[in-house]
């Protein structure tokens, strides 16, 4: 069911410095950006293959966000079975959405409060052709 892990979400003061860390200090490679109204406020890199570094500038996603690690991401093969599961089991899943990077999404929160997002990739996902992912 999970496939694996897909990634982590940073949250950022600074985009370039964060960029430069990750691309310069440990060789990862830039994936794709995300851009609203013209902006980059976010990017993936890619750590190995399919593993990623989610980046996004400080309250541009989410206004609640006060720590820099905002979530944790994985890829399953199957949304709505994990879905289901979850449900099954007396716990909360969110409606089924096609994201912005054109992968299948659900949320969930742990008992400690972390918030756990599932993927399941998609032909078009950014993910997998790297193309930038354009938010509204």
């Amino acid at each position: 069911m999970i496939k694996r892990f897909a990634h982590v979400c940073l949250s950022a003061s600074d985009l370039p410095a964060v960029e430069r860390f990750y691309s310069c200090g440990l060789s990862c490679k830039k994936a794709f950006d995300f851009i609203k109204d013209g902006q980059v406020i976010g990017f993936y890199l890619e750590i190995t293959q399919d593993s990623y570094i989610e980046v996004f500038l400080r309250d541009e996603i989410n206004l609640d966000v006060k720590f820099p690690i905002s979530h944790f991401c994985l890829e399953v093969d199957d949304i709505d079975q994990i879905s289901q599961q979850l449900i099954e089991n007396g716990y909360d899943a969110s409606k089924k959405e096609l994201g912005s990077d054109q992968s299948w999404q659900i949320w969930t929160t742990d008992p400690s409060g972390v918030r756990i997002e599932f993927h399941q990739y998609t032909p078009k996902s950014s993910q997998i052709t790297h193309k930038n992912c354009i938010l509204d």
